[in-house]
């Protein structure tokens, strides 16, 4: 896996490698990032945005954003070897501290107590994970997402967010769909 486009460029990611049966979340495809971000230049200033990224896994969507001009990625991600992989990644990088923060935690519990607000939330759940539903619901609630702010939020065909109030539009790549919402309102 690789870095599509900005200062990190071409740069390569590796996979954590995981215990026996534990399972990494499936990363979202080359085709599927280079879309995105195609959508994202076009919608939302990048550069200097405050961003997080839920559900990390191999940090591959906060790295893009990073190497893209982000002023500051949040990972947020519980699995031990997965935020070790992240940092190690980021050493590799040479990225600037303030650049980042690595949150070894629960999603959901997290969003329940968080503070700070963001200009874009990324958030790749396990597909399986019926909770997904529940994500754009709780960024709203917890005002997580600044004025002109965008959620993305991948999954499969089982979930369907066009009902949601804050719903704009969704994109299809193969297996990966992305739902996404705007705060349109004032904080």
């Amino acid at each position: 896996m690789r870095i599509i486009s900005g200062s990190l460029k071409g740069r390569q990611i590796s996979f954590p490698k995981l215990k026996n049966a534990e399972a990494l979340t499936r990363p979202t495809t080359d085709f599927a990032r280079e879309s995105l971000f195609n959508i994202l230049q076009n919608w939302i200033e990048i550069e200097d945005a405050q961003v997080l990224d839920l559900f990390s896994g191999t940090g591959a969507i906060g790295f893009e954003f990073i190497s893209r001009g982000a002023k500051q990625v949040s990972f947020v991600e519980k699995n031990a070897i997965c935020t070790q992989h992240i940092q190690q990644h980021c050493e590799i990088f040479k990225l600037e501290k303030s650049q980042y923060q690595i949150l070894k935690t629960d999603v959901f519990g997290f969003l329940a107590y968080a503070k700070q607000s963001y200009d874009i939330i990324f958030a790749d759940a396990p597909y399986a994970l019926p909770q997904t539903a529940l994500l754009p619901k709780l960024v709203f609630e917890q005002q997580l997402l600044n004025k002109g702010g965008v959620l993305i939020v991948e999954h499969d065909k089982s979930h369907n967010f066009e009902n949601a109030p804050q719903f704009i539009e969704t994109r299809n790549y193969g297996k990966s769909i992305f739902s996404f919402f705007e705060n349109k309102e004032a904080q």
